[in-house]
């Protein structure tokens, strides 16, 4: 017999064989429902219990029962046999899709990381691990989940939580709408144990209005809007220039000003540089004098003004004073191109309404990082996109509270206790703060938790440089990739962290002698470049140092107990924003009928 005849067989036989079992698995159970039911229907009708025959009871239920009427054995033994087996059916449909609906429906991956595999991160690890790192939870008999670390998911497809501990410090690149507010800043501020920071751009249906009320029950909330994002009522102030009486702070302040409003890539031209140099040298001054940050713009109005020089010399800073006055006394147009790249960064401080945050206000509380970071109050600094010199006071806000933590972490034997938790929400936006790689190297140990929410690794790369957001991301010991990550090269990069796995191949052949199997093994991507662009919305990636990469389901605080109550606190705070807006719109346009 030729081979495609004998293969022909082959495959026939393996088809009547599916057949046949499909048909078994029918079959067998309906047969039972039919006996079991006939049998109560003829009970019911006054017939006797007939034995076990449900081949005979399926076929010819009358020879079961023969005593029971026609229309009796069609119900009960033909019609409700089937109707149970369908509703049986559906009920397994139903239950199956409700299982898929909760795991979002998704494929589990296989070769990335199992439960065994990032014990680290798990409940009993990151307990024992909140023990030995918070004295004050040594003794604790029970600690609450939030104690121990910061929830990033579950992983997927299971009940384990993921949390990072109160060592770790993050970089969450995600883009938007892919849960970064809903899933990671919001559960995290609410769950916090200490202060928490958080830098944001936006205010009405945000971390802003949900965590406010849930924030302020637990401590003081400020709140930095110098652009009026959120048009509340200015109730606090703080002095940047309180850390700006050393060159060293004065030059980091000076720093912050020109980062805000030059990109990476140009911040080490002559002009970039003089003006900075130029800013930190006039801070100086205002700070050792108890002057307020607008007194500097004067000075930079007025290039000849001698006040800030004898100010310099007066304190000691000689060598500062014959720097200024050097640039003062230089070529009149390259004094004037440096005077003018300084007014251009610190313009902002113009604006009466901005520098009134930063300049000491009357009936007005003193926000002073180094009481905050020992409390549990809550600071939310917002700023719009592009804000130039006034981000460049939220990121000076932001760095100055750090700075202040960790020298309290030094004072405290090492780690704040409890941690303080720093969500740097659209850091390359409204935070660029332009030493943070270097701070990630030991923040995590003196107990600040920074969370850096980037929209995409280049965006990370345009504010800090390559060299600069490839030391952030090698100092990370969490990385938690989002949904929405177009960039080819990066999503490459992560897709080769993953790494590969072993693939089983199975090959056939058909010979004269029938049919045989190989199988071989061969290595493949566990996740591909593309299906890391395809992530689905509700999961991310989660990379921690020393372990395979995981999936995770992401927790949005929506979901969680207790959401009803912070939706309407939320719902209320976005109503008070819209209503001060109008407000002060009808009052800037004398709008009478507003007003009234």
């Amino acid at each position: 017999m030729p081979p495609s005849s004998s293969n022909s067989n082959t495959d026939g036989y393996d088809l009547v064989l599916r057949l046949l079992l499909g048909v078994l698995a029918v079959v067998v159970p309906l047969s039972h429902l039919a006996w079991l039911s006939g049998n109560v229907t003829a009970y019911l009708t006054g017939s006797g219990w007939a034995p076990y025959q449900p081949t005979t009871a399926l076929l010819h239920p009358e020879q079961v029962w023969p005593d029971a009427g026609e229309t009796s054995l069609l119900i009960g033994a033909r019609i409700v046999p089937v109707l149970f087996l369908l509703a049986l059916g559906t009920a397994a449909g139903i239950l199956w899709a409700r299982h898929k609906n909760r795991s979002g429906g998704r494929k589990k991956i296989t070769g990335m990381a199992k439960a065994q595999d990032i014990e680290p991160l798990m409940a009993k690890a990151i307990t024992d691990k909140a023990r030995s790192l918070r004295p004050s939870l040594k003794d604790a008999k029970r600690i609450e989940a939030r104690d121990t670390g910061v929830l990033l998911g579950n992983l997927q497809g299971t009940k384990h939580e993921v949390r990072m501990g109160y060592e770790d410090v993050a970089v969450a690149i995600m883009a938007p709408r892919s849960g970064k507010t809903t899933s990671l800043a919001i559960p995290s501020i609410l769950s916090a144990p200490g202060p928490v920071l958080l830098t944001s751009n936006k205010a009405a249906s945000d971390a802003f209005t949900t965590t406010y009320d849930a924030r302020a029950r637990v401590g003081q909330v400020w709140s930095m809007d110098p652009q009026q994002i959120a048009h509340a009522a200015r109730e606090m102030w703080w002095n940047p220039l309180a850390d700006a009486k050393t060159l060293d702070g004065a030059g980091r302040l000076a720093g912050h000003f020109l980062a805000a409003s030059v990109d990476a890539s140009q911040q080490g031209d002559f002009w970039s540089k003089a003006g900075s140099n130029i800013l930190a040298q006039l801070f100086l001054a205002a700070a050792l004098d108890d002057r307020p940050i607008t007194d500097v713009m004067q000075w930079l109005a007025f290039p000849t003004d001698r006040t800030p020089l004898d100010i310099l010399r007066d304190h000691q800073f000689a060598a500062v004073a014959a720097q200024l006055k050097g640039t003062v006394e230089g070529p009149p147009e390259t004094r004037d191109g440096i005077y003018e790249t300084a007014r251009q960064y610190a313009a902002a401080l113009l604006n009466s309404e901005i520098a009134a945050w930063v300049t000491p206000q009357k009936d007005t509380a003193e926000f002073k990082p180094s009481g905050f970071v020992t409390s549990t109050d809550t600071l939310f600094l917002l700023s719009k996109d592009g804000g130039g010199g006034a981000s460049a006071l939220i990121a000076a806000c932001a760095d100055s509270v750090m700075r202040a933590a960790t020298a309290q972490a030094e004072r405290a034997g090492g780690r704040l206790d409890p941690p303080m938790l720093a969500i740097l929400d659209e850091a390359a936006n409204v935070c660029k703060i332009s030493d943070l790689p270097d701070l990630y190297s030991h923040l995590g140990s003196r107990g600040i938790i920074p969370i850096t929410i980037l929209q995409s690794y280049r965006q990370g790369q345009k504010v800090w440089s390559d060299a600069g957001m490839d030391a952030m991301w090698s100092a990370s010991t969490v990385k938690v990739i989002g949904s929405g990550i177009d960039d080819p090269d990066f999503a490459d990069k992560l897709s080769r962290l993953i790494g590969d796995h072993d693939v089983e191949t199975t090959s056939v052949s058909h010979s004269e002698s029938g049919k045989s199997t190989s199988v071989s093994m061969r290595q493949e991507r566990i996740l591909p470049a593309d299906a890391i662009r395809a992530l689905p919305k509700g999961t991310a990636l989660c990379f921690a140092t020393g372990m395979r990469a995981a999936m995770l389901d992401l927790r949005p605080w929506y979901l969680e107990p207790g959401a009803d109550e912070l939706s309407a606190a939320s719902a209320l705070a976005s109503k008070a924003i819209t209503a001060r807006a109008i407000a002060k719109h009808a009052l800037q346009h004398h709008d009478p009928d507003t007003t009234a």
